[in-house]
């Protein structure tokens, strides 16, 4: 029983540590889907809750029911085999995309708050990442088990210390009191759980029990939904938020400065996870095309990777993500529609 408690929480920190990518970590992505939304972004994070508790959850049941080798048979039975080849090149692309982020993300954390040139960081995190993924799933799981309770617990006390009644229902856009951030708040959850679905739908055919899958994704959702609050919250105290790369290090660093490069440490570890998981996916996809060694695979995504990242990580936060969300939308309906294959 205690065994079985052990994988959940495994699978759990997977899922969080894949969803909570260089955006999310940073407070970035927060500040675009949410918080600029002020007291209506915090409404648009409980329906994102929502869909990453049992919505998340019933991909990881139905792409173990399935027997899903990568996310390529979960997009076919999703989509059906005339679709399903062009949704698995366009995820390709996005995780392409994605990683690219990631890296640039890293990039940014290392110039904005070390002061330290954007490629360093961007080296180092290729060099980790490829040394990690020698490891496959157990790399994955060892790296999201540290990671993900510090940043949960660190995001809870810096909503605590800053926690504030006026400026949570600051809004910062015009157009918030729109249906915006409903739209916003559904983009959010197709996007990431798409790119999750990518680490999410190999993971479950790995794991035996279903309860344990069960179990797995309602805590992650639970804890996403967790560090979505306390971000938003602690977000919601920063002046001038639209302008930083790297928001809740602001936020940390007026706040609770003792943490201050502890949490930077953490915001990294984020980022690195989800650079991990990314990887992890384009390479079980990629090898079911074309058979070379991983190690090869991995290190032609990272080369192409890091040479898209150099447009820059606001820019490409900002232009991207919208346009990933919007696209995914169409696969949140059909998991919400379709229905669990009986065992």
């Amino acid at each position: 029983m205690i065994r079985s408690w052990i994988s959940s929480l495994q699978v759990a920190a997977v899922y969080v540590g894949t969803v909570v990518g260089a955006g999310f970590a940073t407070g970035r992505e927060i500040v675009e889907f949410f918080t600029k939304y002020g007291i209506y972004g915090l409404a648009g994070i409980l329906v994102v809750g929502l869909l990453f508790i049992f919505i998340g959850t019933k991909m990881l049941i139905l792409s173990k029911r399935i027997q899903a080798q990568s996310y390529q048979e979960l997009m076919v039975f999703l989509f059906g085999k005339k679709f399903g080849g062009f949704i698995n090149v366009f995820m390709l692309l996005i995780l392409l995309g994605l990683t690219s982020i990631m890296l640039s993300g890293a990039g940014a954390i290392f110039y904005e708050q070390l002061g330290l040139s954007v490629r360093i960081g961007v080296i180092l995190t290729i060099i980790l990442t490829i040394c990690v993924m020698f490891f496959g799933v157990k790399g994955l799981f060892g790296v999201n088990l540290i990671v993900v309770p510090m940043l949960i617990l660190f995001s809870v006390m810096l909503a605590i210390q800053s926690f504030s009644i006026e400026s949570l229902v600051t809004t910062h856009e015009d157009s918030s009191a729109s249906l915006n951030w409903i739209l916003a708040a559904f983009s959010y959850a197709a996007f990431n759980l798409t790119m999750a679905s990518a680490v999410l739908a190999p993971l479950a055919n790995e794991i035996k029990d279903e309860k344990v899958l069960k179990r797995g994704g309602i805590l992650g959702g639970i804890f996403l939904t967790l560090i979505l609050i306390s971000s938003h919250i602690a977000l919601s105290t920063l002046p001038d938020l639209l302008q930083y790369d790297i928001p809740m290090a602001e936020v940390m660093k007026t706040t609770l400065f003792s943490f201050y490069f502890i949490y930077i440490a953490v915001i990294y570890g984020e980022v690195f996870t989800s650079v991990i998981g990314n990887l992890f996916g384009l390479e079980k996809q990629i090898i079911s095309y074309i058979k070379v060694p991983r190690m090869i695979v991995i290190c032609a995504i990272l080369c192409i990777a890091a040479f898209i990242s150099k447009i820059g990580y606001s820019s490409l936060i900002s232009s991207l993500y919208p346009i990933f969300g919007y696209l995914c939308l169409v696969m949140l309906i059909l998991l919400i529609l379709k229905k669990l294959p009986k065992i």
